[in-house]
């Protein structure tokens, strides 16, 4: 058996756009990869009904949230022994205990990357996702301890998210060498240093041009054109399209002043330690 290295993040902050960068860099094809084949080629998810189906054969309607976080050590372990090496898997749950249970099994864990993201452009595109106003996206984003609903349609599990500001701290409060954070912003703004700094965190040491090859071929433009084309399964039944916009501070021109100031007085802690604070 393997371990996990995680691919940690809130909702809408870029894990998606992560994971199509590692597909790209890794398998080094002069196409880009088929966004549909991330979540399962090289890259797992914790939050599929598929693996705690292989732990409670009954419906997953019947099983009961202390079920649900009885059930995510066992699958943690099941995703390890995918691979005999390190294997990387995609999460939204915030690094938490759920009625006694972690949420992140350790015992099976290397390392952990986590992708922030503003808040304020969060906001407008996790309403997208759930079909909700900006201010009910507010809401749930200041609540602590959400959990979401399972949901078999989409082969999704229930998962506990937290406050924008709870998940946030649970996975960066206590820095540490098995752990790196990517900034969204960041990453927008100077791509190849940013994922240069993350391979070598990794352990990889990929040229340049194959880094600019993986970023290229993991465009907003290139995966907003295969959703088009192909459609996206990870796309959520109320959004019209899951690549929306793909920007930094776009927020400025989807928010009005006072949800700007809520959002800022729910997360003013966190915004403030990664420099989010508007100027």
């Amino acid at each position: 058996m393997g371990d996990i290295v995680w691919l940690a993040s809130y909702p809408k902050s870029g894990n998606t756009w992560i994971r199509a960068l590692l597909h790209n860099l890794f398998w080094n094809r002069s196409d880009p990869i088929n966004v549909n084949r991330m979540q399962g080629d090289l890259t797992q998810s914790d939050g599929m009904l598929t693996w705690y189906r292989m732990l409670d054969k009954r419906p997953c309607q019947e099983w009961s949230a202390d079920d649900v976080a009885r059930m995510r050590p066992k699958v943690d372990e099941l995703i390890a022994q995918t691979s005999p090496g390190s294997i990387v898997c995609k999460t939204h749950n915030a690094l938490l205990v759920s009625r006694g249970y972690p949420t992140i099994n350790m015992e099976v864990t290397s390392g952990a990357v986590y992708i922030v993201r503003n808040p304020l452009d969060v906001t407008p595109s996790f309403a997208d996702f759930l079909g909700v106003d900006l201010d009910t996206a507010i809401n749930h984003m200041g609540t602590v301890d959400l959990e979401t609903q399972s949901d078999p349609a989409y082969n999704n599990v229930q998962l506990l998210l937290g406050s924008w500001s709870q998940h946030v701290k649970s996975w960066t409060g206590r820095p540490n060498r098995q752990l790196h954070v990517v900034r969204y912003e960041d990453l927008h703004d100077d791509p190849v240093r940013i994922l240069r700094k993350l391979t070598r965190f990794l352990g990889l040491k990929p040229s340049r041009q194959r880094l600019l090859k993986a970023i290229k071929n993991s465009s907003f433009k290139v995966m907003q054109s295969q959703e088009k084309r192909l459609g996206f399964k990870e796309r959520s039944p109320f959004q019209r399209r899951f690549f929306r916009r793909g920007v930094a501070n776009g927020w400025r021109e989807e928010l009005t002043d006072k949800q700007v100031e809520r959002i800022c007085s729910d997360h003013h802690e966190q915004m403030k330690r990664f420099d989010y604070l508007p100027r």
